[in-house]
């Protein structure tokens, strides 16, 4: 069995409201692709296949190209669940009918154990999707007292456990927080306060293990306890992580191999840092310089319209902050003198940016002389 295992497309994201729909497109592409030229049997996308529990309409219309491509066109199985960003009930609106045609998609969790039994050239293998799933939930089907996600999920597994696989391959798909996991910012945290975490070890006695939630590619526990990442970077916390989809065959009688296929983005998530002049003239030769941006400024002065200038030489600067600038503002003391200065030293650099010039000796000495009538006033006010 030769599978792709993929998760957290998050299809409908914006990133400090710029959309991600086109970029998410263009990785997309890359799946079909690759999913093609490896001759896979399957591909398995391991929960939150959209960003949020109702997407746009064009979000919808890009995941059902997709599908389509995957299903119709190629002809493989697909497998997906429901993550904690889907609506379990509109993910799985005519599940039944479609599994039909080779898409098996499961939502809501139910009492029976779903085993979908696949099969290859290379040998059948059984795969277990396990939905994201609040333990109140699992209280209420399995009439139980779990309160933990690890004792709801210890509870899933042990009836994975107990299914007759007739001794093929087990292949658990899951979307979950495995403690000790590498997280990122753009993770909707589970729960507050830790209690999400689930131990590594649940897992260990399966012969693969598919899971979604964390961002970036990873295994806990064992090498085939595995997450393989979102498909793009999804905040600027993730701006070195290499994304990737996670290419396994295994069968009874063939050793298990797991390899990672890499993913190129439209544009990539940077953050960039300097002064403005040395970024302006940077960025008029940077072949990158469409990629999405976090700016952060080294200047410790005023600057009229820095992000206005920024835009102008990188059109998708999405944040900036004024690190030098804060830097400065803290090393000054909060005395009466040196707010006179800041003051001075703040107009005279608003001056410089809006007329090209510097204040003249006499301009600066009438500035001055303002300053001091200002705030001997506001001491007699």
């Amino acid at each position: 069995m030769k599978f792709i295992h993929t998760s957290d497309w998050h299809i409908g994201r914006q990133l400090h409201h710029q959309s991600l729909l086109e970029d998410q497109a263009f990785v997309l592409d890359q799946i079909v692709a690759l999913a093609r030229d490896e001759a896979v049997d399957a591909v398995i996308v391991a929960g939150d296949i959209y960003d949020r529990s109702i997407p746009p309409a064009n979000a919808v219309a890009l995941l059902d190209a997709v599908l389509s491509r995957l299903v119709q066109d190629l002809g493989l199985q697909v497998i997906l669940i429901a993550g904690n960003h889907d609506s379990h009930e509109r993910l799985a609106f005519a599940a039944r009918q479609m599994a039909a045609a080779g898409l098996h998609i499961v939502g809501p969790l139910t009492s029976a154990v779903s085993a979908i039994k696949l099969t290859s050239p290379t040998g059948p293998a059984y795969f277990y999707p396990l939905p994201y799933v609040e333990p109140a939930t699992v209280r209420q089907i399995f009439d139980c007292e779990v309160t933990s996600h690890e004792a709801a999920l210890a509870l899933l597994l042990n009836k994975i456990r107990e299914h007759d696989s007739q001794g093929l391959p087990k292949v658990v798909v899951s979307h979950c927080f495995l403690d000790g996991g590498s997280e990122s910012e753009s993770e909707r945290p589970l729960t507050m306060g830790g209690a999400d975490r689930v131990a590594p070890s649940l897992f260990s006695d399966f012969d693969y293990v598919a899971l979604g939630h964390l961002h970036g590619p990873q295994y806990k526990g064992a090498e085939h306890v595995r997450y393989s990442g979102s498909i793009l970077k999804y905040s600027f916390s993730e701006q070195h992580q290499h994304k990737s989809v996670t290419l396994v065959e295994l069968g009874a009688n063939i050793p298990r191999t797991i390899r990672l296929l890499p993913l190129t983005a439209l544009r990539d998530v940077r953050i960039i840092e300097g002064e403005l002049a040395s970024l302006l003239a940077l960025g008029q030769t940077a072949v990158n310089r469409d990629d999405y941006l976090l700016v952060r400024l080294l200047d410790k002065h005023a600057i009229l319209d820095a992000m206005g200038k920024l835009r102008a030489v990188y059109p998708n600067v999405l944040h900036l902050e004024r690190t030098g600038l804060m830097a400065g503002q803290e090393a000054v003391t909060l005395s009466r003198d040196h707010i006179k200065k800041g003051e001075l030293a703040m107009f005279s650099d608003f001056f410089t940016q809006v007329s090209g010039e510097s204040l003249t000796p006499a301009q600066q000495s009438v500035l001055e002389d303002i300053l001091t009538t200002l705030h001997q006033e506001e001491r007699t006010a």
